[in-house]
């Protein structure tokens, strides 16, 4: 089987923000992560272009929807990926008509089954949220807003509309919902976000209004044009659309359901109540887990457009380089919590633990291999406590590392796993002090030093390894410094598993100084 990792499909109102990149690049380790384990992988992301929040955008700018949308993708989306090296396997649209041929057909068939029926609503609406809205979910508006009803997510004003709309009977399926979180309490993560669900459902759901009548920017209804299909259904359909449902079936039933939904906390209902429960009416099954990040803070407020902290990733990247860029967010925000950015807290990580540590231990160890040994990597034959003790270390940051990543999506506990390793490596080589053993003559002398370096350079080819997924760029510079390429093949070929594995790095390699993997900020 593959294992199925998803971001959701951005909506392409604008350009893509620091939030949007985040959700992305947890997603891309942990693709990368699962692929270095040997694993059949198939990693999604694209775009979300239907819907009333893209046609007003598209048409404050004087174009239209499909337009807009082909322009956000081309010269927005897609280049950023590309730019912060994001290996998705696929990248659907929900204009595309692999897309929305299987839409309508999902959404016949719900119909068929006696899940849909027409009736008339009329309620406060989100159009950023593109969602109705219960009144203990509004904000009371001051200032400018002063006596309207305000979206608590988006800080606007909520719309009152009335339309006769179709509804799917999603009332019914509160008790198979919560029967499924208490049989898999894992199914929504992190635990605070599951209780948070939990009790949602616990209150009783209402219906679904799954159309819309009052414009036509989206999938229209198999059965009645004068509607388009909500857009959230449109869009949530698109992790079975992308992977072959109603069209391949081999590769539908070997990659769907997802293993993992990676989604920010404000859209986690739409993934943890209806998407599960539109699954269950159509017998199709669910997701292994859908787990929400929480959001990125600026000042203590939201990083979006709308209030003004949106900020570009490569406002970042021109300045600290990509692979610092993916390494800091998942390094230096717990996965599911709010975290805050700031510009020094940035440098100052860059500085200690990227260019100080790790960066320095990677030139120091070239170096030294170079200047004694004519930059052939010696062999170890003089092991004692202290090389038993790296080894003993490696072995737990290894298994430390790929629980927590790999299982637990504790992207930021498995890197630091990985960082204390190289801090236990440079305090080896403090109290090991090669370049003092150097200047002995004798043969015991010489030996050590050997010993001393491989162990350095062999820690090192397994922090290549390990970080080679959050860091691949600067990961591969260092392998091949290493004379590991030439050795041992493809970084990306290298096993996470066997990382640990001590002694794969041959003597002999040809060891070379390569630039500096993280240079100093100006």
């Amino acid at each position: 089987m593959t294992y199925y990792v998803t971001t959701p499909i951005y909506y392409v109102n604008d350009a893509p923000h620091l939030g949007h990149a985040y959700t992305t690049l947890a997603a891309d380790v942990l693709a990368r992560w699962h692929r270095r384990r040997g694993e059949d992988v198939w990693f999604l992301t694209g775009t979300d272009e239907h819907g009333q929040k893209i046609l007003r955008t598209a048409e404050a700018n004087g174009v239209g929807p499909k337009e807009w949308a082909d322009r956000l993708v081309h010269e927005s989306w897609q280049p950023l990926w590309e730019h912060l090296e994001i290996a998705n396997d696929d990248f659907i649209r929900t204009t595309q008509q692999r897309h929305t041929d299987r839409v309508r057909e999902f959404v016949q068939d719900l119909h068929d089954r006696g899940e849909i029926y027409k009736d008339s609503y009329e309620g406060p609406y989100c159009v950023d949220c593109e969602e109705f809205k219960l009144p203990g979910e509004l904000l009371d508006g001051e200032g400018e807003y002063a006596g309207q009803k305000l979206c608590a997510i988006h800080k606007k004003p909520v719309e009152l509309l009335k339309e006769e709309n179709y509804f799917f009977r999603l009332s019914a399926y509160t008790d198979r919902l919560l029967a499924h979180y208490e049989a898999h309490p894992g199914f929504i993560q992190p635990e605070s976000a599951r209780n948070e669900v939990v009790n949602f459902v616990r209150q009783g759901l209402q219906d679904l209004s799954i159309s819309r009548s009052t414009f036509d920017w989206g999938v229209k209804v198999p059965w009645d044009d004068a509607h388009v299909i909500y857009v959230w259904v449109d869009a949530l359909l698109n992790y079975a659309t992308a992977v072959g449902y109603n069209e391949n079936p081999e590769k539908f039933g070997s990659t769907f359901p997802a293993d993992v939904h990676l989604v920010g906390k404000d859209i986690l209902r739409f993934h943890a109540v209806i998407w599960p429960a539109m699954l269950m009416a159509n017998g199709l099954p669910l997701p292994g887990r859908i787990a929400a990040n929480g959001w990125l803070l600026v000042g203590g407020e939201k990083m979006s457009k709308s209030n003004l902290t949106g900020i570009k990733p490569q406002d970042l990247t021109a300045h600290f380089g990509v692979d610092a860029y993916r390494w800091y967010f998942l390094r230096a925000i717990a996965f599911g919590q709010d975290g805050s950015f700031s510009w020094e807290d940035f440098s100052a990580r860059y500085t200690s633990e990227l260019a100080n540590d790790y960066g320095n231990l990677a030139s120091r160890v070239t170096a030294m291999v170079g200047r004694y040994f004519d930059g052939e990597l010696p062999a170890a034959t003089a092991d004692g406590e202290a090389e038993r003790a790296v080894r003993e270390g490696l072995a737990v940051a290894v298994a430390e590392a790929d629980r927590r990543i790999g299982e637990e999506l504790d992207f930021q506990g498995g890197i630091l796993a990985v960082l204390d390793f190289v801090k236990q490596v440079n305090g080896y080589l403090t109290e090991q002090q090669p370049w003092k053993v150097a200047k002995d003559p004798s043969e015991e002398a010489a030996a050590r030093l050997a010993t001393i370096l491989y162990t350095a350079a062999e820690s090192l080819r397994a922090v290549a390894v390990l970080l080679g997924p959050v860091m691949p760029g600067t990961s591969g510079k260092l392998w091949e410094s290493l004379g590991a390429e030439a050795s041992l093949g493809a970084l990306a070929d290298q096993r996470i598993q066997e990382a640990g594995e001590w002694g794969r790095l041959p003597a002999g390699a040809t060891v070379t100084k390569g630039a500096v993997l993280f240079p100093r900020l100006p």
